[in-house]
């Protein structure tokens, strides 16, 4: 059986229904929602409700994750909850029946005739049986579209785009988020490839970066994270930089050729700033290891609510020069930002 369909004996399920079971696999998410890791044979099926179907395998098991319920991103607010997506892992079973008002009420009559004679043929049973049924091939049965032609902006890390038919977007990414810092070699729960999926209409957030030179020596890396025109960033975070909320957001940069050895490697991660969006990296030695300066560099960041991740890349700055450093702190003036400073 695959994780798509839940099924269970008559009996139990309406024992689960009559005590109104709401902790299932249904849950609010935040973000270009991540959904599992290291999936392979990955579809997206879209339908006229506003849901989606993520198809994919993970972990030796088939499985069928339902979504929706969100669109976009709101601004930053410590009062407003940023928009989250639903998530039911077992493909419609928890949504259309466990959580289901009509069901639970056909539970709890069905709990009032159980082991009275004759309770078998009462129509209670019947259409408990099939509430439960449909509710199990929801996945099987509530998709018939497919994954539409995708006609909007380009995806970083895009593995899945599709356009819906109210017209909306949305799109599956993979990217490896968890990789260690420093091109440290990363461990098996470090290398993963997380399945993220995000729904939108209209624009994607903007992720600006420019490189120059911090002490005339090291490369520099600055930018800003926005949406709708508006700076992206949270209002909690640990001492380390890891956000508390659903709106901040960290920014994660990857070397290529450095120091560290051929190809990408993670250099590190670093938190929007508070009512900027705006950060900031020097390339030089940190926590003794040694500078991960690279021929080429990469930030990729979450994107905002449930919009898609966004990915930057371009050259290393080269040689120090002068006139384009002078050019590079008006540029980092311009942000009006006190954490990063012209150097």
């Amino acid at each position: 059986m695959t994780r798509g369909g839940r099924r269970t004996g008559l009996v139990a399920a309406a024992l689960t229904l009559a005590a109104a079971c709401a902790a299932g696999r249904i849950g609010p998410a935040h973000g270009s929602q991540l959904i599992d890791r290291n999936a392979t044979d990955v579809s997206l099926q879209l339908n006229a409700g506003g849901e989606a179907l993520l198809s994919y395998r993970a972990h030796g098991l088939t499985r069928h994750v339902l979504v929706w319920g969100a669109v976009n991103a709101a601004p930053p607010s410590e009062h407003v909850p940023q928009v989250a997506f639903q998530l039911d892992y077992s493909g419609g079973y928890e949504k259309y029946f466990k959580n289901n008002a009509a069901a639970r009420e056909l539970a709890s009559e069905y709990a009032k005739i159980k082991g009275t004679p004759g309770y078998l043929a009462n129509p209670i049973v019947r259409k408990l049986r099939e509430a439960q049924r449909n509710a199990d091939l929801y996945w099987q049965n509530a998709f018939h579209g497919g994954c539409g032609p995708y006609h909007g902006p380009s995806i970083a890390w895009a593995v899945l785009t599709c356009t819906a038919p109210d017209g909306s977007f949305w799109a599956v990414q993979q990217w490896q988020r968890e990789l260690p810092d420093y091109g440290e070699p990363p461990g098996a729960n470090q290398s993963v490839w997380e399945l993220r999926i995000s729904h939108w209409t209209g624009q994607l957030p903007q992720l600006t970066v420019q490189t120059d030179w911090a002490w005339h020596r090291w490369d520099h890396l600055f930018g800003r994270l926005t949406y709708l025109g508006q700076p992206v960033f949270g209002f909690h975070s640990t001492g380390s930089g890891n956000p508390l909320d659903s709106y901040g957001r960290n920014v994660y940069l990857d070397t290529y050729d450095s120091a560290y050895g051929s190809g990408w490697r993670r250099e590190n991660s670093v938190l929007t700033h508070r009512g900027t969006g705006v950060f900031c990296y020097s390339v030089n030695p940190h926590a003794g290891h040694q500078a991960g300066k690279g021929t080429r560099y990469r930030v990729t960041v979450i994107g905002p609510g449930v919009t898609p991740d966004v990915m930057w890349e371009g050259s290393a700055p080269g040689p120090y020069n002068a006139a384009a450093d002078r050019k590079a702190n008006q540029a980092i003036a311009a942000l009006h930002d006190n954490l990063c400073r012209p150097n």
